[in-house]
């Protein structure tokens, strides 16, 4: 993973690897990296990371071995999500914030159900 210069290493409740955060234009990001955590890693890291996604200009970044499917189908409805492959073969996931709808997310359920 590919942390920006600028990114300062930050405390996630809930989060079982680093989260990093930086500025990007008007933009706050946080990004970590799950590519090589086995279940249920992923699903509990993205579900505390997008806790932090409370308004437009806050984005969360996910880097995963594979699109995250069981994490997806939760929360699909809730977040705008842009998939990048990147050329290690990992996903990088972008989750922004959509009106109306991040604020009905069950963020607290991080069980991975496929």
């Amino acid at each position: 993973m590919q942390i920006p210069q600028d990114a300062q290493k930050v405390e996630v409740e809930g989060a079982t690897v680093d989260f990093y955060k930086f500025q990007k234009d008007k933009d706050s990001y946080y990004m970590f990296d799950t590519s090589r955590c086995g279940p249920p890693e992923p699903m509990v890291n993205a579900m505390a990371g997008l806790k932090l996604v409370t308004n437009p200009h806050t984005k969360l970044i996910m880097i995963n071995h594979k699109k995250p499917m069981g994490l997806l189908n939760k929360i699909e409805e809730n977040f705008n999500i842009e998939f990048e492959n990147l050329s290690d073969g990992n996903v990088k996931l972008t989750f922004s914030y959509k009106e109306g709808e991040s604020e009905k997310a069950e963020l607290d359920d991080a069980a991975c159900h496929g």
